[in-house]
């Protein structure tokens, strides 16, 4: 596998497990839904600004997300490891923003409580029929 299946892969799955590092150095896995946006090494998440995991990245920007797909006879998953960036600014809460977000952001675009996760990837294992693939990104 390389970086475009990879994207490809993550592009086909409606849930992630984003993992951070909490404030006593555990960590934490959460499932969070598709990627937003996928481009060059980035990922782009959307969360709200008072989860506990903005809390966690604030302090400690490592971070692993996984994907999987499960069929009847095969299971293929994709964990990543990679570093965390909090944006609040309205060019990138603007390019993540879709409509139907008022659903979990009640003022819209603006809310305070709106604010989009960019993983950046670094290295990734793949794993499918018994065998593991890494690359770098």
């Amino acid at each position: 596998m390389d970086k475009e299946q990879a994207f490809a892969f993550i592009s086909e799955q409606k849930t992630a497990f984003l993992g951070s590092v909490n404030e006593n150095g555990f960590p934490m896995i959460r499932a969070m839904l598709a990627p937003r946006k996928i481009e060059e090494n980035q990922i782009y998440f959307t969360t709200n600004t008072s989860s506990n995991k903005i809390k966690h990245y604030s302090s400690n920007q490592k971070a692993c997300v996984y994907f999987y797909k499960r069929g009847r006879f095969k299971y293929q998953g994709l964990g990543i490891i990679g570093t965390i960036e909090i944006c609040e600014d309205m060019p990138t809460k603007e390019m993540i923003w879709q409509e139907g977000d008022t659903k979990y952001y009640k003022k819209g675009i603006g809310d305070p409580d709106y604010c989009v996760l960019k993983f950046t990837c670094i290295e990734a294992e793949y794993y499918c029929d018994f065998k593991k693939e890494r690359f770098v990104f």
